[in-house]
């Protein structure tokens, strides 16, 4: 990209989001990934699969809060 240009953003982007609805639905979709823990399968594989996921998810929030906190508002594109 050329310096004497400005990035292009989709309108979505530029719509502000409702935050607490996004954590409580990362917040959410952790725990129902979690309850498939004790499903109907068999060995390890599934398990550890299902833990990443939701420790992934908690990731981003948890990295989400770290930076606004530091500083990254939606203003800053």
């Amino acid at each position: 990209m050329a310096a004497d240009q400005d990035p292009v953003y989709a309108p979505d982007q530029l719509k502000p989001g409702d935050r607490k609805r996004g954590r409580k639905g990362a917040i959410l979709s952790a725990v129902v990934i979690l309850m498939f823990f004790w499903g109907n399968h068999e060995g390890n594989t599934e398990n550890i699969w299902l833990v990443l996921f939701a420790v992934g998810l908690l990731g981003a929030l948890v990295l989400d809060s770290v930076l606004r906190r530091n500083g990254l508002r939606p203003e800053d594109h």
